[in-house]
């Protein structure tokens, strides 16, 4: 080879191209489930969210020793309904199909839409679900239930 020389033979463009393939076919198989991993976090992250918005409301009614209050004002001025009485309902967000229990507590943009996730609320219960797959199943969602404040997660299948 001449000193004046330069670029790449076309055996060196070939292994290079086969080696980008082969990298391409073993990584390509990770990324593909990449969109029910996330939305399988959304839906822990809005389980977290609902937990730390209950913890809140329900310390703010205790701490104004509002025992018998049926809101809550919070700081930024938001008004909550919340359960009244001395029982695991006391202090705690409702689930009552308005906007201003549990869905206001985590500034919901209405009672049926929440950050990216649908809201049913019906007796007490509120069940989020991601609202950007064409259907998400019962078995990837978050369900509040305002008699106690007990949030359950249920992430077995977010495809």
């Amino acid at each position: 080879m001449s000193k004046y020389q330069r670029g790449f033979t076309l055996v060196e463009l070939i292994v290079v191209i086969v080696i980008l393939g082969i990298l391409a076919a073993v990584a390509l198989p990770r990324f593909v489930n990449l969109q029910t991993e996330a939305r399988s976090a959304a839906v822990q992250g809005v389980a977290g969210s609902l937990r730390s918005a209950t913890a809140v409301v329900q310390a703010k009614w205790f701490a104004v020793g509002s025992s018998g209050a049926a809101t809550v004002s919070m700081a930024d001025g938001t008004t909550v309904a919340v359960g009244t009485g001395g029982g695991a309902s006391g202090g705690v967000p409702t689930a009552a199909g308005n906007n201003n229990g549990i869905t206001a507590a985590l500034k919901c943009e209405s009672a049926t839409a929440c950050q990216g996730f649908t809201v049913a609320q019906a007796a007490g219960v509120a069940t989020f679900r991601p609202s950007n797959a064409a259907s998400t199943p019962a078995s990837c969602q978050v369900t509040y239930d305002s008699a106690n404040g007990t949030v359950t997660v249920t992430v077995t299948d977010c495809s």
